[in-house]
Order: C-alpha cells, then sequence, then structure tokens
C-alpha cells in the first residue's frame, strides 16, 4: 500500500478498536443503554447528514427509497439491536473481553454463509480455523457461564456476533448499489429515532462528569462518523480486500485499551483465547483473501457491489464501498 493507505489502516485499526473502552467509561458512568445508542448515532448522524446530503444529487436519495425495507433490515441487525445489546454487556463484562468475542464475526460469517447456501468448498484448512476459533470462544466464555449476570451478557454478545454476521449478507445480496454514505446516514437516523423515546425515558438526573462526556462524544464523533470516513478512504486507497485486513488488529487494540486504560487483568486465558479467535478467524477466511476473493467483513460491513474485476486495488468510489457500522 502506499503510505497514505498505511495511514488509513492504521487510524481504522485504532478507531474500530477503542469503542470498547469508551462504552465501558459510558456505562460505568451511569449512562443507560437507549441514552448510550441514541447519542452515539445522534452524534454520527448529525456529522454525516451534510456529506449524504450534499452527495446525494446522483440519486442517492432515490436508491435509499427504493431499497427502505432491507435498509431497515440491516440497520435493525447492524445497529439498533447489537448496539444495544453491546452496551448492556458491557456492564458484566470487561472491554477487551467483548472485543475478543466481537472477533469471532468472521467465524460466523462463515457458517452462516454456509447454512445460506454459499456453494464455496470448504477445505480442511478453513475447518481448522472455524474449530479453532470456536475452541477460543468456549475458552474466554466458559468462566462466565454462571447464574449470575456475565451468563446473560454472554448471551447478549452471542446475539451482537449473530446480527453482525447476518446484516453482511443482507448488504452483500440486497444493497450492494446504495451509496455508502447515505446508507450509514439513514441508518444512524433510524435509529437515533428509535431510541429518542427511551433515551428521554432514561436520561441521567445529573450531568455526567466530563469523562462519560467525552466517551460519548468519542464514540458519535470519532468512533462512528470519523470512522466511517477514513473507512471510506481506506477502500478507495487500497482496495477492500488489504483494507480489510484491520479487522484483525481491531481486537488487540481492545485489549491494549482495556488493559493499560481501564486496568483490566490481562490473563493467560485471555492471551490464549485472544490466539485462538484470531488465528482461527484468518485461518477460517484465508482462502477468500489468497484467491482474491472477498475477505470476511469487518463486523457490520455490507459488500461492495458485485463486480466481475477481482483487483483488490480497484479504486471503489463511495457508492460502492462497503460500509460498518461497528459498535466497537
Amino acid at each position: 500500500m502506499s503510505r497514505r493507505g498505511w495511514v488509513l489502516f492504521a487510524l481504522m485499526s485504532v478507531l474500530w478498536g477503542i469503542p470498547y473502552l469508551m462504552i465501558k467509561v459510558a456505562v460505568e458512568g451511569g449512562i443507560s443503554v437507549p441514552v448510550l445508542v441514541f447519542a452515539r448515532t445522534a452524534l454520527g448522524a448529525l456529522v454525516l447528514l451534510p456529506l449524504a446530503i450534499w452527495g446525494s444529487s446522483g440519486g442517492g436519495l432515490a436508491t435509499l427509497r427504493r431499497h427502505w425495507k432491507p435498509i431497515v433490515a440491516f440497520a435493525a441487525l447492524e445497529i439498533l439491536g447489537p448496539w444495544a445489546l453491546l452496551s448492556d454487556a458491557e456492564r458484566h463484562l470487561s472491554s477487551s473481553m467483548t472485543g475478543l468475542l466481537i472477533a469471532a464475526v468472521p467465524i460466523a460469517g462463515v457458517v452462516l454463509a454456509r447454512l445460506a447456501g454459499d456453494a464455496e468448498r470448504l477445505g480442511p484448512l478453513r475447518w481448522l480455523g472455524l474449530l479453532t476459533g470456536l475452541a477460543g470462544v468456549a475458552v474466554l466464555a466458559a468462566p462466565h457461564l454462571s447464574g449470575d449476570g456475565s451468563a446473560w451478557a454472554i448471551g447478549e454478545m452471542a446475539l451482537v456476533v449473530l446480527g453482525y454476521s447476518i446484516a453482511p449478507m443482507i448488504a452483500a445480496r440486497r444493497l450492494g448499489d446504495v451509496p455508502g454514505v447515505q446508507m450509514t446516514t439513514a441508518c444512524l437516523v433510524l435509529a437515533a429515532l428509535v431510541y429518542a423515546a427511551p433515551a428521554a425515558a432514561t436520561w441521567p438526573a445529573e450531568m455526567p462528569d466530563g469523562k462519560v462526556l467525552a466517551a460519548l462524544a468519542g464514540l458519535g464523533v470519532v468512533c462512528t462518523a470519523l470512522a466511517f470516513l477514513v473507512f471510506f478512504a481506506l477502500i478507495r486507497e487500497a482496495g477492500t480486500s488489504r483494507a480489510m485486513v484491520f479487522t484483525y488488529v481491531n481486537p488487540a487494540v481492545a485489549v491494549t485499551a482495556g488493559v493499560l486504560l481501564l486496568d483490566e487483568p490481562l490473563s493467560g486465558t485471555i492471551i490464549a483465547a485472544f490466539a485462538l479467535i484470531l488465528g482461527g478467524s484468518v485461518l477460517a477466511t484465508v482462502r477468500a483473501r489468497t484467491d482474491g476473493e472477498e475477505p470476511a467483513r469487518r463486523p457490520g460491513t455490507a459488500a461492495e457491489a458485485d463486480t466481475d474485476d477481482t483487483d483488490d486495488t480497484d479504486d471503489t468510489d463511495d457508492a460502492g464501498a462497503p460500509i460498518s457500522a461497528e459498535s466497537r
């Protein structure tokens, strides 16, 4: 990649590796889940809305109207459900653990694609990756499967992984020609409207402290709006296949941030689970990358429009760029 491509890649590795840290700070600061999701989606939508309107002269709004049903389904599985479940789960789980559990999304995506009729053959290496990744999830989750809130949180994270795995399938099959910025903005606006009333009902009685407000602002402006813009720029600069490798770096950033900034423990179990999940994800998706196909998408990433050109250095504009509404 070019120097600019590496800079954008490094930014994405951080921008979608630190949301777990900010979510943890917000929920521990007394912010309710509806307020957290509303603040993040509303701030992100406000920043992106001018760009979406400015770029809608090419028929973007008309395209959104034609695809409103799959867009709503995508938003529900990518933002409305997962962002709330993830935020609630972090009331009981560490930020580093949630980041590692989300890293299992590529593995779940391979399994769901297979169940949905994907004709691609899973060779021994990919099966090994699936089993290795699932073993990592088991190592990480097993100690928390007790009768307390942690067990419930693990179930919530399982639903998040499921949503993040299904949403890209909807995007790839039904939303390939929808402009990325416009679609992202529409999903964020929809989520903000849905959570507006619950957020008003659970609004904090007192103004949160500066650290919590900074976390909310960071989630909405930095980890959502800015991250989308950097993501689209990275896709144009480096192509989808190279760009999406940052999927495997995000969990490392999440663990590092949790350990260094929140004093979360770095146990042998976490290290072992990290190696198993990340190694499994790479192996489970390696064939797609080596054959020049689309790699496993980052949680929440919609596929580009189908094309016969498999050159991953192709410059893709916003209209064809995949999108992601990462919680993390």
